[in-house]
């Protein structure tokens, strides 16, 4: 709410590096139509392993983990939890189900955040409902000592503060007189600060970044996971999160680092859109390049599976090959045998 108000208000100047990144993304979104036009029916790939990779990365990203057996029958079956962490993972799978299917045509509101909780949550006591006790962001210091970072807003004030966000910001929206990507980046802040609920506000945040994108054009996460390249910058959304929340009670406070963040999460995935869908078109002779990019683009250790999700339309022999290839040249090694081995990067 303090940053939309700010807006609001007219009280920011806009860095110019922010405006740079506001160009630039203004840019991908008027490419966008054309890499969804050129190749349609080879996009489905994409859209699925977006899918489980975003369910995975934005709990894990909270220290909630499942079995790497268990992702696809989490994401896309409807096998029987078999604990907490599967049972999060697969309520996350439905708030993203529900917002790519109805993209803009689901409104940004207060209804709206609250059911991605709800279904994020899973069978919790308090899914979709606000804090009832204070929650304050508490940090572990080296030597064991509880240092709170941040406190949020009382829980008898935060349901007010979040209605009088979403009004703002829909305000802002219908008057044009604040640029909308701003907005996107302000709202996500607000909330975080805000800290709605007891637990899980890092998961809703990322389902409302989602959202917020559809609203503004920006389709982008529904090909690639926005919330595995905030996975792979997760020390960077930490320190621009906590530099761009102090001061923010007052309204005092700097929003442009973890604006400024944000936007550069959405170019990443916009630059990675655009390499992949070139990649679907590559002739063959190109095929071991996509292979070495889907390496680089893993986590520290991956699957063949997971380079096969990532290479659509390339074969599981010539993945092999590339990986025995890269192996002799000391870049990756295998860590077991049969279909399920992992490899790690060295």
């Amino acid at each position: 709410m303090k940053t939309l108000k700010n807006l609001q208000n007219g009280c920011y100047s806009v860095p110019m590096p922010i405006n740079w990144q506001i160009g630039d993304l203004m840019e991908y979104r008027g490419k966008q139509e054309l890499f969804t036009r050129q190749v349609p029916q080879r996009l489905s790939a994409l859209r699925e392993h977006a899918l489980v990779e975003s369910a995975i990365s934005s709990n894990r990203i909270e220290g909630v983990n499942v079995e790497q057996k268990r992702v696809k029958a989490l994401v896309f079956g409807a096998d029987a939890h078999r604990d907490r962490n599967e049972e999060e993972v697969a309520g996350y799978r439905k708030a993203l189900n529900l917002i790519h299917s109805e993209g803009k045509n689901l409104q940004l509101s207060e209804e709206s955040m609250l059911r991605f909780h709800s279904l994020s949550r899973g069978e919790i006591w308090d899914a979709g409902k606000y804090k009832d006790k204070p929650v304050d962001i508490v940090e572990i210091l080296p030597n064991g000592e509880r240092h709170i970072r941040f406190k949020s807003v009382l829980p008898d004030m935060t349901p007010l503060m979040m209605q009088q966000s979403f009004r703002i910001m829909d305000d802002l929206l219908r008057d044009c007189r604040v640029q909308p990507l701003l907005l996107l980046g302000a709202l996500n802040l607000d909330f975080l600060c805000i800290h709605p609920f007891r637990d899980g506000n890092g998961r809703v945040s990322r389902l409302l970044l989602l959202q917020t994108c559809y609203h503004l054009g920006l389709d982008v996460g529904r090909y690639i996971s926005l919330e595995r390249i905030i996975e792979l910058n997760k020390e960077r959304y930490y320190e621009t999160l906590q530099l761009s929340s102090k001061g923010w009670h007052e309204g005092k406070h700097d929003p442009w680092p973890y604006i400024g963040y944000l936007f550069f999460v959405i170019k990443e995935a916009y630059k990675e859109f655009e390499e992949r869908v070139g990649e679907i078109q590559s002739p063959r002779g190109e095929k071991t390049a996509v292979i070495i990019k889907a390496v680089e683009r893993q986590m520290n250790t991956f699957r063949v599976a997971d380079i096969r999700t990532s290479c659509p339309g390339v074969g599981i022999d010539l993945i092999r090959q590339v990986l025995a290839r890269l192996q002799k040249e000391n870049i990756i090694r295998s860590m077991g045998t049969g279909r399920g081995a992992k490899w790690e990067k060295l």
